[in-house]
């Protein structure tokens, strides 16, 4: 068969173009769900006056974190002027939920140039009252959106999914349901999309499942239900050496499925409700389980591939098994998701913003430490260019050296009241969503 040069030009291209679009940063905590940021390296060290290329308002609020398609960057938000500002997180038992169901909000998708951070396209996707109220921390906006390259679709919750292309001509939109969520706390988990697929996890107080939708048209392609209550955490499509898996992450049970049936591979028991997304490499996966009460331990846990049916520890002593490396019962309290990074296992408390460091291989603390300026953490950690970094809520970011001694490079500040979003990356771009505004880190 004869290729003539201008074929093997349009052929070099088409590699190019799709191994662009694999390396964008379209989902939460990026292609793998990983937080690690491969290829071209961010600036180490910035401020409000170094290494800013650009610094735009976002109207509204949103704890979604932007994602990235090429040279656009898309942010979700929720608009009402009722809207208060979010608070610190509480750790006390009230429950601090706000009902929001009188005000009238826009839940809007925003396009924006990575060169200059100026608006594309936005759209307005649904509009009028909440029909359930929601913590006074969280937002109506929390959810973070996905894209194949092609498509960018926005999940608000309760309010419904919406699919847009990426110059913002709409495609389709459904609604899942309306469902009670925990002490009127609302919503958070951000869908994924594996192949023709848009999965989503609808953890509620009512009536939890497991949902597929075809990313084309919204069409439903298989439903699970799930004997959960109300968690907060987004699944990951876990490529490991074995094979690949949708693991959910659920206070009762985690659970792995298979991504194109939905029929469960395995489960292991939880101890409490989460906000924690699982991490995983080819050799293992990290999950962990909150717990609802205080003073009840929480339990983290790693698992080798390959594993079937309930693998479920026996009781709380009981650390380790077939499928289990290890594991521990921990008391603190978490809502950033870890990271794992070179057989380091990276996780952040709360309130009392400390690091602790494990290693990954055999759950050995290697350090434990409290960080600089730290006051809790929401965002999740992320790797560049061989650098650990954890932002704090007041928009601290410091950056360790990664291994298994303590090691501070560079301490980061930001002024801006409030970072729970995590980051996300456009090329050598750093992109921080704090409360009002959206950041971008550059050379």
């Amino acid at each position: 068969m004869k290729i003539d040069c201008r074929s093997l030009w349009m052929i070099g291209l088409a590699c190019l173009a799709s191994s662009a679009e694999a390396g964008d940063w379209n989902r939460f905590r990026g292609p793998s769900g990983n937080g690690i940021a491969e290829g071209e390296k961010h600036p180490l060290e910035w401020a409000e006056n170094t290494n800013v290329a650009w610094k735009v308002a976002i109207p509204g609020r949103g704890w979604s974190q932007p994602i990235v398609a090429g040279d656009r960057i898309f942010v979700t938000t929720a608009i009402s002027d009722a809207e208060e500002s979010p608070r610190r997180f509480d750790r006390g038992v009230n429950p601090d939920a706000r009902d929001s169901r009188s005000d009238v909000y826009q839940w809007k998708v925003l396009c924006l140039s990575a060169q200059t951070g100026n608006v594309m396209w936005e759209h307005v996707a649904y509009e009028g009252k909440p029909a359930q109220p929601k913590h006074r921390g969280n937002t109506y906006a929390s959810e973070t959106p996905v894209t194949d390259g092609e498509r960018v679709i926005a999940y608000f919750g309760i309010k419904g999914i919406t699919c847009y292309d990426l110059d913002g001509n709409p495609q389709w939109s459904r609604s899942l349901g309306e469902f009670k969520t925990q002490a009127g706390w609302g919503t958070a988990s951000s869908p994924v999309i594996h192949g023709r697929s848009v999965l989503i996890q609808c953890d509620n107080d009512q009536s939890s499942f497991l949902v597929a939708l075809d990313k084309t048209n919204g069409n439903e392609l298989w439903r699970m239900k799930r004997e959960e209550k109300s968690n907060w955490s987004t699944p990951i499509i876990w490529t490991n050496s074995i094979r690949t898996e949708l693991v959910v992450a659920g206070g009762t049970k985690m659970r792995s499925y298979d991504p194109e049936t939905g029929k469960v591979l395995w489960e292991m028991a939880g101890s409490g409700r989460t906000s924690v997304s699982p991490v995983g490499d080819r050799e293992r996966l990290v999950v962990d389980s909150v717990s609802a009460f205080q003073g009840s331990p929480g339990r983290l846990a790693t698992i080798r591939p390959g594993a079937m049916g309930d693998i479920s520890l026996p009781d709380d002593k009981t650390l380790s098994s077939d499928f289990v490396p290890w594991s521990l019962n921990l008391n603190s309290y978490r809502n950033a998701s870890p990271l794992l990074y070179n057989d380091c296992l990276y996780m952040l408390e709360q309130s009392a913003g400390i690091i602790r460091c494990f290693n990954a291989r055999t759950g050995k603390v290697h350090y434990q430490q409290r960080l600089p300026e730290s006051t809790g953490f929401m965002a999740s950690p992320w790797v560049n260019d061989n650098k650990v970094y954890i932002l704090n809520d007041s928009g601290v970011t410091v950056a360790l050296e990664p291994g298994p001694e303590f090691k501070v490079l560079a301490t980061n500040r930001l002024n801006e009241d409030l970072f729970w979003s995590s980051a996300a990356f456009c090329g050598d771009r750093l992109l921080l969503r704090g409360m009002q505004h959206l950041y971008c880190i550059r050379e």
